[in-house]
Parts: structure tokens; C-alpha cells; sequence
């Protein structure tokens, strides 16, 4: 991961004792008895990890939420909204070793390491697919309480493809990645919340990574621009030409 973050990249991914040992730009660590404590700048990042226990020790991400968020009211969500499409989002997710696990026979859990993923939410590419996926959770809830699994592993596995080069020592050996998600809990005020009580208000969508797609947007977008501009400039000028006749 970069010390400074490109505004225009889309994903990034280190290894935790990495992170912490070099943090990126934005984040400080303090080392202190029994844990190391990482402090961020809020005005940039969202830090959704919980606390975790590494192989050099106890890992604390200050004034993080963790994993699983919860909002109770509309201004909540509305805020945490607008932070995901604007920060750089970060949470920590699992890489199993496929190989080593397929060397064991005895049945020994697979070998893990923890990486810190890196989510620019404010790329036009992740903004479109977080703000999609959001509106459709709202749409079908119809108010009550609801619980929404946001899952990034689509866009992991699509960027890792597209940046292979760059990811020499990741592709040496097939991983199985896990926890690649955060979830979003909002709490409403009803009374009766029976589909909450029920489990029939769980959500999830997927944050996928295509950068054709994102280009045909993007194209798409700066032609509608276009045509506007040019419409509004047409009707400008035939209303002056109107005018002077």
C-alpha cells in the first residue's frame, strides 16, 4: 500500500503488520503496554476493524466501530452515506493459504494472514456500485430495521486480476479470501418490527470491480454532459436570435 494514496485509485491491499509498522499517510501509531494503537484522521478515512490480536500483539484501531455498524436514526444514515462515498474506506480481511492447506492431511486449520483492505469510496467506479446497492436495500425494507452485508470480495478478486503485476508476492500461491465485508445495522423505532424479529430484513449486495464498465460510464456521462451543454447553448442563442428579430 502507498504512503500517499492516489485520489484515483480503486483498491489497495497490505498485510497487517505491514500497515501498522509503515501506516499510510493519515494514520499514526502509538506503541504501548501490551498493544499498539493506530489513530486516524476521520475527515478521510472510514476504519471499520475490530480489535485484533497478531502474531507481534494486541492491534487497536481507535475510535473505530468495527466490523458491524449501526445507525437509529435517518440523519445517521444519511451521514454514514455519504461518508462511504466520499472516504477511503478500510477493513481487515483473511488470506488462507490453499497450498499449505492442501499439503496437510491430518485436517490442521489452514494457514492465514490478516491484510488490511483499502476501498476508495469516493471512485466513480465504487461511488456508483455503494450508492446502487444502498438504494436498493432502502427501497425493499420500506423503513423498518434491517441488517446489510456490504461484500467486496467481487472487486478484491476483479483488481487483484487487473493488477497481477503488481502483486507478485500475493500471486505465488492461491489464497481463499475471507471476511472481505462490513455490515450496516439500522435500528428503527417501531413497534412492531415483526420482519426484523424474524430474520427477513437481511440484506446483502455485492461491490464489484469493472473497469470497462466504469469507462463506458464514464464515457456515457461526459456525452450526456455534452449534449446538454450543447442543447442549453442552442436554446440560448435561438432565443436571442429570437429576440433580435
Amino acid at each position: 500500500m502507498r504512503e500517499n494514496i492516489s485520489s484515483r485509485f480503486v483498491l489497495d491491499v497490505m498485510k497487517l503488520e505491514s500497515f501498522v509498522n509503515r501506516p499510510p499517510s493519515g494514520f499514526t501509531v502509538e506503541r504501548r503496554s501490551g498493544c499498539r494503537l493506530l489513530k486516524w484522521d476521520p475527515e478521510k478515512s472510514c476504519v471499520f476493524i475490530d480489535d485484533i490480536h497478531s502474531r507481534e500483539g494486541k492491534v487497536i484501531f481507535y475510535n473505530s466501530p468495527g466490523r458491524k455498524i449501526t445507525v437509529r436514526t435517518l440523519g445517521e444514515y444519511t451521514d454514514l452515506r455519504r461518508q462511504l462515498t466520499l472516504k477511503t474506506i478500510y477493513i481487515l480481511v483473511f488470506a488462507y493459504d490453499n497450498t499449505k492447506g492442501q499439503e496437510k492431511s491430518n485436517g490442521d486449520v489452514l494457514a492465514a494472514e490478516y491484510y488490511v483492505l483499502a476501498i476508495n469510496g469516493s471512485h466513480p467506479m465504487i461511488r456508483w456500485e455503494m450508492e446502487r446497492g444502498l438504494d436498493k436495500t432502502i427501497s425493499s425494507v420500506a423503513g423498518e430495521s434491517y441488517t446489510v452485508d456490504v461484500d467486496v470480495s467481487a472487486a478484491l478478486q476483479g483488481w487483484m486480476r487487473e493488477n497481477s503485476q503488481a502483486l507478485a508476492d500475493l500471486k505465488k500461491v492461491e489464497r481463499t479470501w475471507k471476511d472481505t465485508h462490513f455490515t450496516i445495522k439500522y435500528r428503527s423505532d417501531a413497534l412492531f418490527d415483526f420482519p426484523y424479529w424474524f430474520g427477513f430484513s437481511k440484506r446483502q449486495f455485492k461491490v464489484c470491480f469493472n473497469p470497462l464498465a466504469a469507462l463506458f460510464k464514464h464515457l456515457l456521462i461526459n456525452s450526456c454532459r455534452m449534449l446538454w451543454f450543447t442543447w442549453c447553448f442552442m436554446f440560448i442563442y435561438n432565443c436571442n436570435l429570437h429576440h433580435g428579430s
